[in-house]
């Protein structure tokens, strides 16, 4: 499947796509603060670029539990200089991970190529027409709750058709706003509103999302669900926490297996090697 941009294609299904994060935030969980300084996200754009990354997803506010707002035009005095120097330098396509419609705009006229919307366009209603206008792709993601507030003991009564019922009206929702069905791709949203337990059957069941025939992205990297299952410390260095990278490799591996088409990480570098030995393994003849 081709999903064409602005600056070109992504080749849906002849590679795992791999996306790299750029948090241009103090707060983020796993890299706040770290590339909060203009040349300091750029230089972080540029090594995930050599290391692999196939996109650069730029994000101004960090969406974690109980993680605070930020204003709109504060987002965009984040992202955009940002998103400038970045799409200056390369090819690489660049999304901009914001649920505020004006942010995304900006940031396609800026030089970003799609919109990643945690809300699934349930937070901004003029979400969908920018991406109609713009004839920009767009990833949809499941969510229980909102960006900055989740409920803290999720309950489904079931899981994977449930989630496939909201994508599915936010696809329809999407058409009929003008966005092409082959500029939509899907995300069940892990940790979003889910508990342990969902995030491990999202995985397991991944296949399942295929039967909307659209591309699936999947964000499983150094999110708490893999300290839960590993018991690790409560106060535990994201940064450091040798346990915590090889279980966001795992469960990357296995979300490859059951389908996933994208992925979303923080290590680029780990990522794309893992993903090609993990096919040169399993999937040569």
């Amino acid at each position: 499947m081709i999903i064409r941009h602005n600056k070109g294609y992504l080749d849906i299904g002849s590679k795992t796509l791999v996306m790299g994060i750029l948090n241009i935030t103090p707060d983020s969980f796993y890299d706040g603060g770290k590339y909060f300084g203009v040349e300091d996200a750029l230089n972080r754009a540029r090594k995930m670029i050599d290391d692999g990354a196939d996109i650069i997803d730029v994000g101004g506010e960090s969406t974690r539990p109980n993680s605070d707002p930020v204003t709109t035009d504060e987002e965009i005095r984040r992202v955009i200089p940002i998103i400038k120097e970045i799409s200056r330098e390369t090819q690489v396509p660049i999304s901009i991970d914001t649920h505020k419609a004006e942010v995304a705009d900006k940031a396609i006229e800026a030089g970003a190529q799609i919109i990643n919307d945690v809300s699934g366009l349930q937070a901004d209603k003029e979400m969908a027409k920018v991406a109609a206008a713009h004839n920009t792709p767009i990833i949809i993601m499941h969510i229980k709750g909102r960006p900055h507030d989740f409920p803290k003991n999720p309950v489904y009564d079931n899981l994977i058709p449930e989630i496939i019922s909201f994508l599915e009206s936010r696809i329809q929702y999407s058409i009929k706003s003008g966005i092409a069905h082959d500029k939509i791709i899907i995300d069940p949203g892990i940790g979003f509103g889910k508990g342990v337990d969902h995030n491990i059957e999202i995985l397991r069941q991944l296949k399942m999302f295929k039967c909307m025939d659209l591309p699936i992205m999947i964000g499983t990297s150094h999110k708490s669900f893999i300290d839960r299952i590993l018991k690790s410390s409560d106060n535990i260095n994201y940064k450091e926490n040798y346990s915590h990278h090889v279980g966001t490799l795992v469960s990357l591996l296995i979300a490859v297996s059951n389908g996933a088409d994208i992925v979303r990480v923080h290590d680029v570098k780990e990522s794309v090697q893992a993903i090609k030995m993990y096919k040169s393994l399993v999937l040569s003849n």
